[in-house]
């Protein structure tokens, strides 16, 4: 799973409304999985972006920031952890149904606390171009 597949080939379009039927996972970026959603390489948006997320149990995505642009997500299943801040030095747990809000330039590192279930959430950026504007983010930085 890589971000180098079509993601228009998955797209129904039909005069100003784009459709994916069932979103397969078929991405992948900092060891989390992504179903093909929506952004700019495939219906064109100019201001957002949309998937959904898998972490597998145990996994990590790595400390990373979200350069100009805002992220928000919902938990659909498992528990997560996120470490945040300069040093990654704050806490916060989070579990399904919760909502996340991530402002720009906050950097974080994202845990799944569980070894047998997966976190599974939505994902919507205030960026079209998805994970393009991402840096990874050294904890020992500061």
């Amino acid at each position: 799973m890589t971000d180098q597949v079509d993601l228009k080939e998955d797209v129904e379009f039909g005069g100003g409304i784009a459709v994916i039927r069932g979103g397969q996972n078929k991405r992948e970026w900092n060891n989390i999985r992504y179903k093909i959603g929506m952004s700019a390489k495939n219906v064109g948006s100019k201001e957002l972006s949309m998937n959904v997320a898998t972490i597998p149990p145990g996994g990590v995505a790595y400390a990373h920031i979200h350069v100009d642009f805002e992220v928000m997500l919902y938990i659909l299943q498992g528990h997560v952890r996120h470490e945040y801040g300069a040093g990654l030095k704050k806490v916060l747990e989070n579990e399904a149904g919760d909502f996340i809000f991530i402002e720009p330039g906050i950097p974080h590192e994202v845990f799944n606390i569980s070894d047998t279930e997966p976190v599974i959430a939505v994902v919507a950026r205030s960026s079209a171009a998805e994970w393009d504007n991402i840096i990874p983010y050294d904890r020992n930085s500061e």
